[in-house]
This record gives C-alpha cells, sequence and structure tokens, in this order.
C-alpha cells in the first residue's frame, strides 16, 4: 500500500451524496420516536407559522376596515397565544434535537473507533497518525449541524414552503405564480454554485488532514526537532501548510457565499414581479390591500425557508465531505480478518511450523518488495530461535506473521497443527505475548499500564511478574508505588525502566508463544544485567522467537536462524555456527572485533 504523508493530499473516490446522505438518515432512525414528537412539535411551529398572514389578513380587511376594535382585541389575544406556542415548541424542539444529535455523534465516532482498532498494520503503515485523528475528531464533530438540521431545517421549512405555495394558489394563483417566477433561475444559481463547492471543500478538508497530520508529527518528535534545531525548517513547512489551509478555506468559503446572492438576487425579482402584477397589471379593483399585504408576507414566509434551505444545503456541501472521509475509513476493509467458519484456538503447547511461507509487501504497487520466499522451519515447544541478520532482512516479518499481523501470499504456518488463517485471531494473541524495542507506556498508573498485560491479574501475579523481571524494586522506590501516574509515553522514566514495564506486561499475561523484537536493545549494560535472568524466567517453558542485533544476548538460544535473501541462509546452535564459519560467525566475528 502506498504511503501517504502531510505532503500528500489523501486520494478520495467520488462518492454518491444520496447513499452518504441515507446512512447518516439511518442513525436518526434509531431515534424515530423522539424524532416523531419532534416533528409534532415543528408540525405545531408551521401551522402558527402559516395562519400569522391570514390573521394579519383577517384583521385589516374586517376588523380595521369595520373599525371593529373588540374583535381586533380579541384576534389580538389569540394571536398572542399561539405565538406563545410557537416559542415553547421551538425551545422544546431545540433541546432534544441538540441532545440527539450529540448522541449520533457520540455512535458514529464509537464506530469509526472500533472499526479502526479492527484494521491491520498495513492501514497504519500508509498514513500519518494525525490523518486518523482528523477524521475521528474534526469531521465527526463536523456532522453535528448537518443532522440536527436534518429535522429541524429540512422538513419543517419544505412543508413551510409546501404549506405557502398552496395558500398562495388557492388565494390568487396569478400572484402565486408571478411571486414564484424565478424559481427556475434560483435552481440552476444553487446547482451551479454547490457543484464548485463541494469540489473545494473537498480540497480544504484534505488541506486540513495534512496540517494536523504535520503537527501531531512535529509535536511528537519535538526532542529531535530542538536537539537538532531545526526550528527554522519545522516552522517554514508549518507556515507552508497553514497557507495551503488558508488558501483552500478561502476558496471554499468564496464559493458557498454565492449561495446567498443567489437566493436574494430571485427573492427580489419575485417580490418586484409580485407588487408589478398585482397594481399594474391587477389593480386594487380586483384585489384587496389585506390580500396584497397578506402576499408581501408570504412571498417572505416563502423565500426565508428557501433562505434556510439553501443554507442547509451550503452547510451540508460543506460537511459532507467529512462524512465521505468518516464513511471512507468506515468502508475500509480489514485485511485480516477471521473466516466464516474459524473456531477458537485451545490451550497451545507452542510448535510454530512454516510450510513453504512466501510474503510481499504492497503487493500489487510500484513499492512492492518480496520479503520472503519459501521459507520452511519447525520450532518445538518450549524452543527458544534467535533470529539475526541484517536490517530489512525479513526478521520481524516472520514474527508479525506468527502473531496474524499480516496474511501470508503462500504457503501455510501453522500452531499445534492448527492453520492459523483457521482460528480467530483473539484466540491466538492471547496466547501470545510481544515484546518490541519501543513498548508504548499508556498514561495511567504503573499498576494500569503492567495490568494491561492480563486485565483480570490479581495483586499477586502481578507483584510476581514485576519482581521476575527485576522491576518491582524500582517501582517501590518511585513516589507511589505501582499506584504512581505516568506520563503519556512515560516520559520522566529511563528507557531502561519503561522496558522493564513493558517486559512485566509481558510477563503478567503468561503467553505459550513469546516475541522479544530487538527487546533489550535500549537497555544499558547494568539494566540488561538484572533483567536477563528475568528474560530467561520469562523464556521458560515458552517458545520464544527472539530479534537480536547484539548477538552477546542470545548465546543460549536452541538455535539461530541467520535471515538473508529472503529465507533462513543458516540455521544451527551458536556453537555449531561459529564452527560452521558461515553467516553468523562473521557477524559474530565483525560485531566483537576489537573486543578484548
Amino acid at each position: 500500500m502506498a504511503v501517504n504523508s502531510f505532503r500528500e493530499d489523501e486520494f478520495m473516490e467520488n462518492t454518491d451524496k444520496k447513499k452518504i446522505l441515507k446512512r447518516l438518515f439511518s442513525y436518526l432512525l434509531k431515534y424515530k420516536w423522539i424524532l416523531a414528537g419532534v416533528l409534532v412539535c415543528m408540525g405545531v411551529t408551521v401551522a402558527i407559522s402559516l395562519v400569522n398572514p391570514l390573521i394579519i389578513e383577517e384583521a385589516i380587511d374586517h376588523y380595521i376596515a369595520a373599525s371593529d376594535f373588540n374583535g381586533l382585541v380579541r384576534l389580538g389575544i389569540m394571536a398572542l397565544v399561539l405565538n406563545v406556542i410557537f416559542i415553547i415548541m421551538v425551545k422544546i424542539r431545540m433541546y432534544v434535537m441538540s441532545v440527539v444529535s450529540n448522541k449520533i455523534l457520540l455512535q458514529i465516532r464509537q464506530d469509526l473507533y472500533e472499526h479502526i482498532q479492527t484494521l491491520s498494520f498495513s492501514f497504519f503503515d500508509s498514513r500519518p497518525t494525525g490523518k486518523i485523528l482528523a477524521r475521528i475528531i474534526g469531521d465527526v464533530n463536523s456532522l453535528k449541524d448537518v443532522l440536527v438540521n436534518m429535522v429541524t431545517t429540512l422538513i419543517p421549512e419544505f412543508i413551510t414552503v409546501l404549506g405557502v405555495v398552496v395558500i398562495m394558489v388557492a388565494k390568487d394563483y396569478r400572484l402565486a405564480l408571478a411571486s414564484l417566477s424565478t424559481i427556475p433561475l434560483m435552481m440552476a444559481g444553487i446547482w451551479l454554485v454547490q457543484k464548485a463547492s463541494h469540489r473545494r471543500w473537498q480540497i480544504f478538508r484534505k488541506k486540513s488532514s495534512n496540517l494536523n497530520a504535520y503537527v501531531h508529527e512535529d509535536i511528537a518528535g519535538m526532542n529531535v526537532v530542538q536537539s537538532f534545531g531545526a526550528e527554522d525548517e519545522t516552522r517554514e513547512i508549518f507556515g507552508n501548510l497553514a497557507d495551503e489551509h488558508q488558501r483552500a478555506f478561502v476558496d471554499a468559503v468564496t464559493y458557498a457565499d454565492m449561495f446567498g446572492p443567489v437566493i436574494d438576487f430571485c427573492w427580489g425579482i419575485g417580490a418586484m414581479m409580485l407588487y408589478l402584477v398585482g397594481i399594474r397589471f391587477l389593480g386594487f379593483e380586483k384585489i384587496s390591500i389585506g390580500l396584497l399585504v397578506a402576499f408581501g408576507t408570504y412571498i417572505n414566509m416563502f423565500w426565508n425557508p428557501i433562505m434556510n434551505l439553501s443554507s442547509f444545503y451550503n452547510n451540508l456541501v460543506t460537511n459532507l465531505t467529512a462524512a465521505e472521509r468518516i464513511f471512507d475509513i468506515l468502508d475500509t476493509e480489514a485485511d485480516i480478518t477471521d473466516a466464516a467458519d474459524v473456531q477458537e484456538l485451545p490451550d497451545i503447547k507452542g510448535a510454530v511450523e512454516f510450510s513453504h511461507v512466501s510474503f510481499t509487501y504492497d503487493k500489487g504497487t510500484p513499492a512492492e518488495t518480496k520479503v520472503l520466499r519459501d521459507v520452511n522451519f519447525r520450532a518445538a515447544p518450549g524452543e527458544t530461535i534467535a533470529l539475526v541478520g541484517p536490517t530489512g532482512a525479513g526478521k520481524t516479518t516472520i514474527v508479525n506473521l506468527i502473531s496474524r499481523f499480516y496474511d501470508i501470499e503462500e504457503g501455510v504456518i501453522t500452531v499445534d497443527g492448527y492453520d492459523l488463517t483457521k482460528v480467530s485471531i483473539e484466540s491466538l494473541r492471547r496466547q501470545m505475548g510481544v515484546m518490541t524495542q519501543d513498548n508504548f507506556i499508556f498514561h495511567g498508573t504503573v499498576r494500569d499500564n503492567i495490568l494491561y498485560g492480563k486485565l483480570d491479574a490479581s495483586e499477586e501475579e502481578m507483584i510476581a511478574a514485576a519482581k521476575a523481571v527485576n522491576a518491582h524494586d524500582f517501582i517501590m522506590k518511585m513516589e507511589k508505588g505501582y499506584d504512581t501516574e505516568l506520563k503519556e509515553h512515560g516520559a520522566g522514566l529511563s528507557i531502561g525502566q519503561r522496558q522493564l514495564i513493558a517486559f512485566a506486561r509481558t510477563m503478567v499475561s503468561m503467553p505459550k508463544i513469546l516475541i522479544l523484537d530487538e527487546a533489550t536493545s535500549s537497555i544499558d549494560t547494568h539494566t540488561e544485567i538484572l533483567v536477563q535472568k528475568g528474560i530467561e524466567a520469562l523464556l521458560s517453558g515458552r517458545t520464544s522467537f527472539v530479534i537480536a542485533h547484539r548477538l552477546s544476548t542470545i548465546q543460549n538460544a536452541d538455535r539461530i536462524f541467520v535471515i538473508d535473501q529472503g529465507g533462513i541462509l543458516e540455521q544451527g546452535s551458536p556453537a555449531e555456527l561459529m564452527r560452521e564459519k558461515g553467516a553468523y560467525y562473521r557477524l559474530y566475528m565483525k560485531q566483537f572485533e576489537g573486543v578484548a
């Protein structure tokens, strides 16, 4: 899969806007009974708003013209009561829709987050973290107004427009036709504006994503930036990305703001046509002053909802790109999934076998790289296998395939005779422990971080795991022992301390298959001596795969695999490989030459 950086706009396929709206609407349907109550409130408000001009017409033509003051007062009181009800209904509608929209945003964000956790490494390898965060946070937040207005604007304003048209035609079809004569012009103008606007909002979202990705990367690597005095360079890159973001926003807003002028122009022409036809061609002998005033109110009641609908449409065009980006991830299928007929992997002993296994990264792309070719080996239960070889030879790929973080291209991988593609991923990984050179420390207590390996572990199990890897002593010297709060990434701890906590996290899970990927490369010599016995305890009785560039750490391995040229170049015990004086011997001598 091609890698997308903060320097590149994300590729987005053109999507059917109707399908996007239908998917958004499906979230609203989960609250159909609550929305039914909202619709009742809106029905009352629409009815009152349609009656108000009729009240004005009645007041002018019957009560004012007849000097009926008492009748006018009664009509005024009725109008006051109706409009108080109108205000109450509007407040109820706004409150309920605010609650519903926030619940829907929470659900969409939850769906998005849960789906992302099912995606394989290839998804995360191909894009910056910041661009994923932009979709989970910014794009989801952008949908709030759309969700609210789909109910509170689209439905009542559409009903209002239909009601106004019906009343206007019923009152006088000639005035109605004159008032509404500019609708075709309005529709053509809005269609042209939205087509240009949507494309520019897509560009804006991409530029926003690029900026977010760079800021995340820059902050995460701030120690490197400051260590090399690269503030000027990063400031320039940020400035360029911010400028692109600003230009994209201005360009998008420029087109989006054309909705209003189009409506205003058609509104003004329609009003002119009403009074031209009403006064010039029909005259007051054919229409009453009250009717003309009522029509003037109705034409405003027609174009006001049209303006609101255009604003909603503008908002929809603006934020539909956010929905597209969200559903783009939700529609991304996980590369690594359980087949329909998978079974649970029972408790295993730990026999691992590769049979004619081949694997290629970025298959079918210009970046295609074949890493493994026809690899065959069998690791017995409890055996410790060390993997050595040059960078990029495929050592980490082998252990990732055992964990099924990627699916193989050819061949079969089995654990205790079970094909990994025919057992559930969860049941496999539950019995595995993985340690890397850069283990993540979460914000939380030491206890939280260790128990991440086994959430239901007892206090005794946790302490035993920490003692086994010699982490207990330094933990107890901390301010609150196991309840000491750790900062994100373990800031404030030494590299060795972070590694020891990660070792304890792996130890408490009691895995049947253990993978140590350069797990001691960041530990100083003194700390390595402390943890070496703990590692031996961790390896005892478990099938273990140990990747190490520091050859002194794997001298107790049962077998060493020298990985190069797409496969296992040679294998054997440390002593056997030294006697053969092959690839391992050359690696060993090169690493220790000059060492007394």
